[in-house]
C-alpha cells in the first residue's frame, strides 16, 4: 500500500498531465549515471511515432518504476519530444558485517545476495529492513533472544552507499526447566531421555544440550509423538506447547501438555491395490500381526520393505502406504497396505560423476546394475557398496533420475569424491619403534586410475632396508579373478625393533591368484620362492645358536669346585715363585673329573638346521568382507583365514594358520562398537627341528595390544653365555723358578645354585660346567601361538564437521604370545594360559591425511606380566610428496 501511495503521489506531482494526445517524434532521457539508456528504452512501452495521452504517460511511468532503478521519475513534453527525467537509486559500493559468529559471514552474504543486496547492485532500503527483521528471527530461532541487528546506510560520492550491518548475537538462552503435563503411562525421566534438549548439566558446556533452539524442540516433539505412536497410543495429542523466556532473556522454560489416550491393538491386516508379486511373498514382509500392540514404526517399516522388494523387481517408483482404520469401541486398528507398483522401470544409462582420477571402467566393473536391464534397488545399492569398499573414495552417493518424456526409464548416477589411495615419489616418516623411514617409493592401490595396485620401493629405516616391486590386477579376468606378483630383497636387523639379536638377508618372488566365490567372499592361493641367509654374532641368543660352546683349542678337562680348593692349597704350599732353581711342575690330573655330557647343551635352530635356506612357501586363504568402506569402516564385518606352509622338500618345513576378524555394531547415532580378534598357530613338520624362530608371532604395539612396546609381549630369549675357565696345572718351562705355562680347564658345578639367567649372572647346575651370562638381557623372542582381541567404541570428535577421514575410539586391548615348547632358561614363556593375557585401555585417533596416515594412542595397562614393557603414548606418522 505504501508503494502504491508513493506511486500515485509521484504521478500527481511529477507527471505533466496533457489533456490532448500528441505524436511522439523523439524520446530524450535525462539524469542517467550508471543505468544505460538501452535499459530505459527496453522498459519503456512507448516508441517514436506512437500517440500518447494521460493514460499512456501513466503506463510509461509505472513501467520505469517497476525496474527498481529509480527513486523519482518526471515525464514532460517539449513539443513532439517526450522528455523523461530520472533520479537513480544509489548503488551498493560495500557491505560490512560485524559481530556475527554463530552465523558465518559467507552464509549472511549469500542471504543478502539472494535478496538482491550485493556489491554493485541497486540499493533498496525496504529490502534491507526486511532482511534485518529476518536475521533477527533466525537468531531468535537459535535461542538468542537478546540478539539485535542494526543497519546503517552511509552515503558515498557518485550516488553510492556503504551498508554497515552490526550484529549483537547475545547469548543462547539456557533451558532451566522442561515440564511435561498429562503423562501417566510413562515417567518424566523416561520421556525426557528422548529429548535432545536438556536442562543444564555438568557436561552442558561441551554438549550445549541446554541451549534452546526451535528446530531442536520441534525434533524433540516429533520423537515424543513417535514414541507414543509406536506403543499403540493412536489418539495421542499434544494440545499445547509453551516456551517462556525470562525477563533478562537468559533463561527458557518449556511446558508440553500431553493427552495420551488409549492403547490400540492390531486387528486385520489387508493388502490392497496391485501387489504384482504373489501375496505370500508380500505377507512375509509384513511385520504386524493380529492382536499385537499397534506400532507406527512397524507399519512404516513394512511399507519400506514392500517398496524395496518391488524395487528389486524393477518397480522403481512403487508406492506402498499403510492406512490404519481405528475402531474406538473395540480398541482395534485394521491396517490396509495399499500397493501401487507403477510401471516397471528400465535403466537407460549408468553414469559417474566426480571421478577425476579413477577411470570410468574401474567403477563400471563394480556395477551390479546393468544398463538396459530392469532397475533393481538391491543391485543399485550393492553397486554403491562395492564402490565404497574399493577404498578409493571418501564418499559415494547414488541418485536415480527419471528420464524426461518417459514413464518407464531411469538414469542411475553415482557421484564419488576421490581420496588418497597411496603415495608416489619420495617418502619420509617416523614410527615409534621403527624410527625414521627414508626412501623413494611408488605405492598406489589405484595406479593411474586403473584400479591396479603397483608398488616399487627403496626404503630404509634403522632396522630394515627393502627393495621391492609388486603388481596386482584385481580384474585379471572379467569375472573378477585377480593376479599379482612381487619380487623383493630385504635386509633386516631385528635387534632394532625389540626382537632377539639376529639379522637376515632375504630375496625372493611370489605369484598369487584370487577367485571371487560370492559378492563378499574370495579364496586365494599363492606360490613363491625365498632365499634367506641368517647372520648372528657372538652374542646370539641360545635359541638361535647353541651357547655356551667349548673354547677352540681347549681340551675338555674339568675340575670340581672342591678339587679346585684342594689345588689352590697345594699351590700355596709349593710356592709359585721360589726364586731359585726350577719350580716343580704342578700336575693335578688325579683331581680332575670327566663327567659325561657336561657340555652337551641343546642345539640352537641354526645348529640343527643351518643358516641358509631355500624355501617354496604356498598360501591358501579365504576372505569375507561386508564392511561399508575400504578405509575407516564403521559398519559390517570382515574375516580372513589363511594357511601358509612351505612345500615338502624345502630347506625349512613349517606351516602357519592365522585368523583375523572384526565386527562393527552400531549402538547409538554415530557411536559404534568394534570387535577385533587375531589368532595364530604355527609349527614345524618333516625334517625341520622346531618352528623357525623368524616365523614366530609377536604381540604389542599398534595393530596389536596398545600400551606395550612393539613386539615385547610373550616369551623372551635366553642370553648368550660363556663357560668359566680355571687354572688346573702349571709348569716352569725355562727353569727360572717362575711358572710361565698354565693348563686351563672348565669348572664343574657340584650343587645347583638358584640364580636368574640375566646378564652378569653365574649359572651353576649340578654336574654341569659353570657358565657366565654375557649377552644382552632377555629380548622378545615370540612364540608359535598368538591370541589377541580388542573392543573399541568409535565416536565422532566434537566441533569437526567432516568426520570421514577421522576415526577416534575408546579401546580395551588384550593379548599375548605363547609357546608350546619353551626353552629351559626362557623367561616369560608359557604354554597357552589365558590368565597370562596382558591388557590395556585408552583412547586412539587415526587420521587419513594428505600427508599419509597419522595414528596416535594414549593408553594405560591394567593387566600385565613382570617382563612386559609399558609404553603409554604411541604414535605413527608419515608423508608423501
Amino acid at each position: 500500500m505504501q508503494r502504491l501511495a508513493l506511486f500515485i503521489a509521484s504521478i500527481a506531482l511529477t507527471t505533466v498531465v496533457m489533456a490532448e494526445s500528441f505524436r511522439v517524434t523523439d524520446i530524450r532521457v535525462d539524469g542517467l549515471q550508471r543505468v544505460s539508456a538501452g535499459s530505459v528504452f527496453a522498459a519503456l512501452p512507448v516508441r517514436i511515432g506512437d500517440y500518447m495521452d494521460t493514460v499512456e504517460i501513466q503506463d510509461a511511468s509505472r513501467a520505469l518504476f517497476t525496474t527498481g532503478y529509480f527513486s523519482d521519475i518526471e515525464i514532460g513534453r517539449d513539443e513532439g519530444v517526450l522528455v523523461i527525467t530520472v533520479t537513480e537509486r544509489p548503488a551498493i559500493s560495500e557491505i560490512v558485517l560485524e559481530g556475527n559468529k554463530a552465523i558465518k559471514t559467507e552464509d549472511l552474504m549469500k542471504g543478502l545476495q539472494d535478496n538482491g543486496l550485493s556489491e554493485g547492485q541497486i540499493f533498496k532500503r525496504v529490502t534491507l529492513e526486511g532482511l534485518g527483521s529476518e536475521l533477527q528471527r533466525q537468531y531468535v530461532a537459535q535461542g538468542r533472544y537478546s540478539a539485535s541487528v542494526k543497519t546503517e546506510v552511509i552515503d558515498l560520492p557518485r550516488n553510492q552507499v556503504k551498508l554497515q550491518i552490526t550484529i549483537d548475537e547475545g547469548s543462547v538462552a539456557s533451558i532451566e526447566h522442561i515440564n511435561l503435563v498429562g503423562n501417566t503411562s510413562f515417567s518424566d525421566e523416561d520421556l525426557l531421555e528422548l529429548f535432545e534438549l536438556r536442562t543444564t548439566g555438568w557436561l552442558s558446556w561441551i554438549t550445549s544440550d541446554n541451549k534452546y533452539a526451535r528446530e531442536k524442540l520441534t525434533g524433540d516433539i516429533e520423537r515424543l509423538e513417535s514414541f507414543y505412536m509406536d506403543r499403540g497410543y493412536l489418539k495421542f495429542t499434544m494440545p499445547s506447547t509453551q516456551v517462556s523466556v525470562s525477563p533478562d532473556k537468559e533463561s527458557v522454560y518449556i511446558t508440553i501438555n500431553i493427552a495420551e489416550g488409549e492403547v490400540f491393538k492390531v486387528g486385520k491386516v489387508e493388502l490392497a491395490g496391485d501387489p504384482v508379486l504373489p501375496e505370500d511373498q508380500i505377507r512375509r514382509l509384513v511385520l504386524m500381526r493380529e492382536g499385537q500392540t499397534f506400532s507406527q514404526v512397524l507399519m512404516t517399516t513394512t511399507s519400506d520393505y514392500i517398496t524395496k522388494r518391488l524395487g528389486n523387481e524393477g518397480y522403481t517408483f512403487a508406492e506402498v502406504k499403510g492406512i490404519p482404520e481405528v475402531n474406538a469401541e473395540t480398541g482395534l486398528v485394521d491396517i490396509t497396505f495399499f500397493i501401487d507398483p507403477g510401471k516397471r522401470a528400465y535403466v537407460r544409462r549408468v553414469e559417474f560423476r566426480g571421478n577425476t582420477k579413477t577411470k570410468d571402467e574401474v567403477l563400471r566393473r563394480e556395477m551390479r546394475q546393468m544398463e538396459s536391464a530392469s532397475a533393481a534397488s538391491i543391485a543399485i545399492e550393492n553397486s554403491k557398496v562395492r564402490l565404497e569398499r574399493l577404498g578409493f573414495f571418501k564418499e559415494v552417493v547414488v541418485e536415480t533420475k527419471e528420464v524426461p518424456g518417459t514413464s518407464d526409464q531411469v538414469d542411475v548416477e553415482y557421484t564419488v569424491e576421490e581420496q588418497p589411495s597411496g603415495s608416489i615419489g619420495a617418502s619420509v616418516g617416523f614410527a615409534q619403534g621403527t624410527g625414521l623411514v627414508l626412501g623413494a617409493n611408488i605405492q598406489q592401490n589405484n595406479w593411474l586410475g586403473t584400479g591396479k595396485r603397483v608398488g616399487f620401493s627403496v626404503n630404509t629405516s634403522q632396522y630394515q632396508q627393502v627393495y621391492s616391486f609388486n603388481y596386482t590386477d584385481p580384474y585379471f579376468t572379467v569375472d573378477g579373478v585377480s593376479r599379482g606378483f612381487s619380487v623383493f630383497y630385504r635386509a633386516t636387523d631385528f635387534s632394532k625393533i625389540n626382537v632377539a639379536s639376529y639379522s637376515t638377508n632375504t630375496y625372493g618372488a611370489n605369484l598369487n591368484f584370487g577367485y571371487p566365490i560370492s559378492e563378499v567372499e574370495r579364496i586365494g592361493f599363492g606360490i613363491g620362492y625365498t632365499n634367506m641367509l641368517i647372520e648372528t654374532g657372538s652374542s646370539a641368543v641360545q635359541e638361535i645358536k647353541r651357547s655356551p660352546n667349548l673354547y677352540e683349542g681347549l681340551a675338555p678337562r674339568y675340575i670340581t669346585e672342591s678339587n679346585l680348593a684342594i689345588l689352590t692349597g697345594l699351590v700355596d704350599q709349593a710356592g709359585l715363585n721360589p726364586g731359585i732353581g726350577p719350580a716343580p711342575d704342578l700336575d693335578f690330573s688325579e683331581l680332575l673329573d670327566s663327567p659325561e655330557n657336561t657340555l652337551n647343551n641343546p642345539d640352537g635352530f641354526i645348529d640343527a638346521n643351518g643358516d641358509q635356506f631355500d624355501s617354496f612357501p604356498f598360501t591358501l586363504s579365504w576372505a569375507k568382507s561386508t564392511l561399508n568402506r575400504g578405509q575407516l569402516a564403521t559398519r559390517g564385518a570382515s574375516q580372513n583365514l589363511s594357511l601358509e606352509f612351505s612345500v615338502p622338500g624345502s630347506d625349512m618345513e613349517f606351516y602357519k594358520l592365522r585368523y583375523s576378524g572384526q565386527y562393527f555394531q552400531p549402538v547409538y547415532k554415530d557411536f559404534t562398537l568394534r570387535f577385533r580378534a587375531d589368532l595364530g598357530y604355527a609349527d614345524a613338520y618333516g625334517n625341520t627341528n622346531g618352528l623357525p624362530f623368524f616365523e614366530h608371532f609377536y604381540s604389542g604395539g599398534f595393530g596389536s595390544v596398545r600400551g606395550f612396546k612393539r613386539n615385547t609381549l610373550g616369551p623372551r630369549s635366553t642370553p648368550a653365555a660363556s663357560y668359566r675357565t680355571v687354572t688346573i696345572g702349571a709348569q716352569d718351562s725355562n727353569s727360572d723358578g717362575k711358572y710361565d705355562t698354565f693348563d686351563t680347564g672348565y669348572l664343574l658345578c657340584e650343587t645347583s645354585k638358584d640364580v636368574i639367567y640375566k646378564t652378569g649372572a653365574e649359572v651353576c647346575l649340578q654336574d654341569k660346567a659353570v657358565a657366565q651370562v654375557f649377552g644382552s638381557d632377555d629380548l622378545p623372542f615370540g612364540g608359535n601361538v598368538l591370541i589377541e582381541g580388542s573392543i573399541e567404541l568409535l565416536f565422532p570428535l566434537p566441533f569437526i564437521e567432516d568426520q570421514r577421514m577421522l576415526q577416534t575410539a575408546f579401546f580395551i586391548d588384550s593379548g599375548n604370545v605363547f609357546n608350546t615348547e619353551c626353552g629351559f632358561y626362557q623367561q616369560n614363556c608359557f604354554d597357552v594360559d589365558l590368565s597370562r593375557m596382558s591388557a590395556s585401555y585408552g583412547i586412539g585417533l587415526t587420521w587419513i591425511s594428505g600427508f599419509g596416515p597419522l595414528t596416535f594412542s594414549l593408553s594405560r595397562p591394567f593387566q600385565y606380566n613382570p617382563e612386559d614393557e609399558i609404553e603409554t603414548f604411541q604414535f605413527s606418522l608419515g608423508t608423501a610428496f
